[in-house]
């Protein structure tokens, strides 16, 4: 699966999910909650960029 990196810097690695918010290991980024946002700077998942 694809990690995604937001222009702060955190990179969702669906490897590892976020589990702090409920999002388990194994979850593609495509599959994310369209509420979901950057844990770190509360960024939209739509400024994220494959990596």
């Amino acid at each position: 699966m694809d990690k995604y990196q937001c222009p702060c810097g955190y990179i969702y690695d669906p490897a590892v999910g976020d589990e702090a918010n409920g999002i388990n290991p194994g979850t593609a980024f495509a599959d994310l909650p369209a509420d979901w946002v950057c844990p770190v700077c509360g960024a939209p998942k739509d400024v994220f960029e494959k990596i």
